[in-house]
């Protein structure tokens, strides 16, 4: 069983995957879930880090919500796997490189691309990000 706080990592990881894919910060967060996933094994790291890849690629080839809330889903699984299937002794370093990849992606906690990132709004609010954005915002009533 894993985990509240475990669970809540596991999700914030896969969230850090797609938000790094196709940007140019996406080679050293697959590299890192690579490392994770493997455990070790250079062998199998290579093989993740082509199947993250692949993942990528048809994430960023089809960038609706459902397919990001897919992949999301699909890393935090993995990831769980991972954290699930460790010796105790083994955890701490994994649950260490797990928070270092999600602080390495795009729209980390503390990263410039993402200003409001921890920022608490009490009442109408609207926030935009990114390029070619159009946003129409009505607050209050009409008339």
């Amino acid at each position: 069983m894993i985990s509240e706080s475990l669970l809540a990592l596991a999700s914030a990881g896969g969230a850090a995957m797609v938000q790094a894919a196709g940007t140019d910060g996406w080679n050293a967060i697959r590299d890192r879930a690579a490392r994770l996933m493997a455990r070790g094994s250079h062998e199998d790291e290579a093989s993740e880090r082509r199947r993250l890849d692949r993942a990528a690629a048809a994430l960023t080839d089809s960038p609706d919500e459902g397919a990001a809330g897919s992949q999301a889903a699909a890393w935090q699984a993995g990831f769980v796997v991972v954290l699930t299937r460790l010796e105790d002794a083994e955890l701490p370093s994994a649950v260490a490189e797990l928070r270092a990849l999600i602080d390495s992606g795009p729209i980390a906690p503390g990263n410039a691309s993402a200003p409001f990132a921890g920022s608490t709004f009490h009442g109408p609010t609207a926030v935009q990000t990114g390029d070619n954005n159009h946003q129409e915002n009505h607050f209050g009533h009409s008339g």
